[in-house]
């Protein structure tokens, strides 16, 4: 008997604050690439995180994961190591890494795979730095090479596995 396939999603906002700024870059660079965002008294975001589970549903449970698990995985992982902190100064993970929202993805999903029993299930997480801009990550990894072919009529890429190497800010632009 094969069992329904379902992705199950949950949102939790949090607030917090950080300054777009790497070490691997000189301070003209850093001002360059992040522009405002690069204040050195940092700025603040309310971020919204969707973190959404996929697997079969259990026929005893009639679910994919309960959801109150779901709440506490992301309540020990999220709001307990983001919400009202520095993510420059109050988070170990950014010590030497910029806090970007796409970093911060890494972060959240790597925490989440920490605290679930069945870390496989996890399938996506997405986060709204501004109603204008989000970020999805779902696990995968790249060589770090960049995989983007130029041509004249924009960018086509090369695999469904796409990797670049250019940094982004957190601008609503």
């Amino acid at each position: 008997m094969s069992l329904p396939l379902i992705s199950l999603t949950r949102k939790e906002c949090f607030s917090a604050c950080h300054r777009l700024h790497s070490p691997f870059l000189n301070e003209e660079l850093n001002k360059q690439v992040y522009g405002k965002c690069n204040n050195p008294n940092g700025h603040g975001h309310n971020y919204t995180v969707e973190v959404t589970v996929r697997g079969p549903v259990e026929p005893k449970t009639g679910m994919v994961m309960n959801i109150t698990d779901l709440k506490q995985y992301m309540d020990q992982t999220i709001m307990k190591k983001l919400d009202h902190l520095n993510l420059d100064k109050d988070v170990p993970y950014f010590k030497n890494l910029p806090s970007t929202t796409e970093n911060v993805a890494v972060f959240i999903w790597d925490s989440l795979r920490l605290v679930m029993p069945k870390p496989e299930l996890l399938y996506e997480v997405k986060i709204y730095e501004t109603d204008k801009n989000s970020v999805v990550y779902r696990g995968q990894k790249c060589d770090g090479r960049n995989h983007y072919h130029h041509h004249q009529n924009g960018l086509n890429t090369t695999s469904e596995n796409v990797c670049s190497s250019n940094m982004s800010s957190d601008s609503d632009s």
